[in-house]
């Protein structure tokens, strides 16, 4: 679960991280308010959307007067936007940032990550900071610090050190950098983070060093035991499919292809995805129907799948194991003959009771395609797409 900025900046607050003093606003006279409420002499006013990027797409705006604060909002809120990290059709701008300016001398770069390779936290750091990550790692991986934290020793204050030597800290900048660690690290620990990235993390020039933007994902799996962190979810921000996909208990991700699947078992689902690649089709959704996929559960998913309009064939591979094939092949058809499916449909059924949901899909009289391998799913699926 993604949170908004300003919500991550109340929380690294409260871990003892220093951020600039900001407050949120809905509308330009609340933008005003919250300008002149701050008593700088220059605000920056920033979109609240879940994407990075927002400058480069006239999300955030200078202002050096509660009256140009006022106006810097009246452009922003309502607009689309559009940045490298928005989906194609943009992200409504439905609240700002109003946020003191700094003086900034020096911009860094610093994250927390799970590196689930060696089990343990990550800290990533690069003189680099405002620009993008992986454009870093990629033009000049050298100007990349990363160091381990193994969490079943904690955190260490020399860990700090060896960032703020690689970064080039003053001994009192580092001794600041150890306090701001400590707390981003018992923020990712103690709320189930799967990501804190501070980006730019800027050094003042009176010494300061603060979190000018931020970043925060958690762990799903883990909201159960944070209520205050899933009160932060922000539906609006959220593509509706996949919403109404969590309510039926279908785990449901939005792609740019133009061949919808459904599948059951995360894995399956992953090498369902491949194998449309392999064959030179491109997938339109991950959908994984899960274990105890029944007919209801096959409806709902055909419709979530069809709501797409890029998609023009769809993918059934079902691997009986839980599952019954032949309930699945029952649902196929209902959810077939309802919805009245206008586009080409691919169906591999195996495993349990597949010879009898294969002739359950032979005796409906549906246009349905069957397929045996993975591979031949794959082709017949991107054939049907193509023609």
């Amino acid at each position: 679960m993604n949170v908004h900025e300003y919500q991550a900046k109340a929380l690294l607050r409260e871990f003892g991280v220093a951020v600039p003093e900001g407050r949120l606003a809905g509308t330009p006279a609340e933008a005003e308010d919250a300008a002149r409420s701050l008593g700088a002499p220059v605000v920056v006013v920033k979109a609240q959307v879940h994407a990075g990027g927002r400058g480069k797409g006239g999300g955030i705006k200078l202002a050096k007067s509660p009256a140009e604060a006022k106006k810097a909002a009246s452009e922003i809120l309502g607009m689309t936007l559009h940045t490298p990290q928005t989906p194609p059709e943009g992200k409504v701008v439905r609240k700002v940032y109003v946020e003191a300016g700094s003086e900034i001398e020096r911009e860094l770069y610093l994250a927390i990550v799970l590196d689930r390779a060696d089990e343990t936290l990550a800290i990533i750091a690069s003189t680099e900071g405002g620009m993008e990550i992986e454009e870093v790692a990629e033009r000049t991986p050298e100007k990349i610090l990363t160091v381990p934290v193994d969490p079943n020793l904690g955190y260490r204050p020399y860990q700090a050190r060896r960032v703020g030597f690689g970064l080039g800290l003053a001994p009192g900048q580092i001794a600041r950098l150890e306090t701001f660690l400590e707390g981003l690290i018992r923020l990712f620990v103690e709320r189930d983070a799967s990501l804190v990235e501070i980006n730019p993390l800027v050094l003042t020039k009176s010494g300061e060093i603060l979190a000018l933007d931020a970043k925060l994902n958690f762990d799903d799996n883990a909201l159960y035991r944070h209520a205050e962190v899933a009160a932060l979810h922000d539906p609006d921000e959220e593509d509706a499919r996949e919403l109404e996909a969590k309510q039926i208990d279908l785990a449901y991700v939005g792609l740019d292809g133009d061949i919808g699947c459904m599948v059951n078992g995360a894995g399956l689902a992953m090498a369902t995805l491949d194998m449309i690649q392999v064959c030179g089709g491109s997938p339109a959704n991950f959908l994984d129907a899960g274990g105890g996929a029944d007919k209801e559960k096959v409806k709902e998913a055909f419709k979530i799948i069809l709501r797409d309009p890029k998609v023009k064939a769809i993918l059934v591979n079902i691997f009986g194991g839980i599952v019954r094939c032949d309930l699945i092949a029952e649902g196929v058809v209902a959810a077939a003959g309802e919805l009245g499916i206008g586009v080409p449909l691919v169906v591999r059924l195996q495993g349990t009771n597949a010879e009898e949901g294969r002739k359950i899909l032979a005796d409906s009289g549906l246009d349905i395609t069957p397929a045996e391998t993975l591979g031949e799913a794959g082709q017949k699926a991107v054939a049907a797409a193509a023609g």
